[in-house]
């Protein structure tokens, strides 16, 4: 088939997003599939199958912040839009901003079916602007975004059951839906990783993620300063983003300062196996690409009780669970793994265990089915219409 995958958001592989879409292109591509790639991601310009359009302008100090944040925002060209869409079958979004709106426009006009991720929450935005507590501002967002983008879509693709459920309780409507985890590539997997000398006496405990205020870096950080265990732990966080600044100053006030380090797609993967446990805090998670990651490995791993986050449905049970927000409560979690570590290497083999769910040839596979169906679909109340 021809596809046309629309990406409102696309660049370094840093986020969930960005790697769904990336991992779901080059599966595509390797299924022989023809796939066209509209984004605005100005380093693809050239390249052979990329339809690039311009990056929108806020001014110089909302640009910067974006730019901060990891992402650039794209400005719709509709001839740029069209000429990427001229020739698909089918057409996949991942976010519901705005050339995928303008895309779904031209796609309806011409009779061409269209998919759309879900890979994001109401909170995801709110949360910016601060008012990620309120929870009118996240129905609104809901409310919009489906009026304005998922009501005309032929099928939405949802990474977790979760996110449906979610969305659906705020529309109150049922939605064409298709639960398939992005997963983890089979790069992602448990092996004997030393530590590295320096870290040989030390507990190590990895986070990875935006430094971003919905994926509550602070909370780790302040639970090691509870922990009994603090004069030994050290804290790694995988990752970047606008909370840098804020969080290197709550870790100097630990006895052995965090590692703050972007790691690449390959070079998370040795510390996570040599890490000795994986905390998740996020608040909100609408998957959490980087907590299966770290079940994969067979990691230990923690994670929060935020109702607005999947990841808590991945812990093992209660023992690796902590109350949302809450420091003590995590440092009570932490130390009681550190003082168990026979049973915490029975729960890596759980975690192993579950991992099996998440194998991302088997997900991608199912995404490539749901293109298939759709398309099918489309063409048969196409063929249906034409004999009434």
């Amino acid at each position: 088939m021809n596809i046309t995958v629309v990406c409102d958001v696309l660049g370094e592989e840093n986020n969930g997003t960005v790697i769904a879409a990336m991992n779901l292109i080059r599966f595509l591509k390797k299924q022989n599939h023809k796939v066209t790639v509209l984004c605005a991601d100005q380093s693809k310009k050239g390249q052979e199958g990329y339809y690039v359009v311009p990056n929108r302008s806020f001014g110089k100090l909302l640009d910067k912040y974006v730019a901060k944040v990891g992402i650039t925002l794209p400005k719709a060209d509709d001839n740029i839009i069209q000429e990427a869409i001229k020739d698909a079958d089918i057409i996949h979004c991942m976010l519901p901003f705005e050339i995928s709106m303008h895309t779904l426009k031209f796609a309806r006009e011409r009779n061409i079916p269209v998919t759309a991720g879900f890979h994001m929450q109401a909170e995801n935005l709110t949360c910016y602007i601060k008012l990620n507590k309120w929870k009118l501002a996240n129905h609104f967002v809901y409310k919009f975004i489906y009026k304005h983008f998922y009501k005309y879509v032929d099928a939405i693709h949802y990474p977790t059951k979760f996110m449906q459920d979610t969305f659906e309780s705020h529309i109150k409507k049922q939605t064409p839906a298709f639960v398939i985890s992005n997963g983890v590539h089979n790069y992602v997997q448990r092996r004997e990783t030393p530590k590295p000398e320096e870290l040989k006496d030390k507990i190590v405990i990895l986070t990875t993620g935006r430094y971003a205020r919905e994926k509550s870096q602070d909370t780790l950080i302040k639970a090691v300063k509870y922990s009994k265990y603090k004069d030994k732990i050290q804290l790694i966080l995988g990752g970047q983003g606008v909370k840098e600044k804020y969080y290197k100053k709550l870790g100097k006030k630990l006895p052995i300062e965090p590692i703050y380090k972007f790691y690449s797609r390959t070079e998370i993967i040795d510390v996570l196996n040599y890490a000795d446990m994986y905390v998740h805090p996020a608040e909100m998670e609408l998957e959490g690409i980087s907590c299966i990651e770290a079940i994969a490995c067979g990691k230990l791993t923690i994670v929060s009780d935020s109702k607005l986050s999947a990841t808590r449905n991945f812990a093992i049970d209660q023992k690796c669970i902590f109350k949302k927000r809450n420091p003590k409560d995590l440092a009570r979690v932490i130390d009681y793994w550190i003082e168990h570590p026979e049973e915490a290497k029975e729960y890596e083999k759980k975690y192993l265990e579950s991992a099996i769910s998440f194998d991302q040839d088997e997900c991608m596979k199912k995404m490539e089915q749901m293109l298939f169906d759709v398309y099918k679909y489309k063409k048969a109340q196409d063929k249906t219409e034409e004999n009434k």
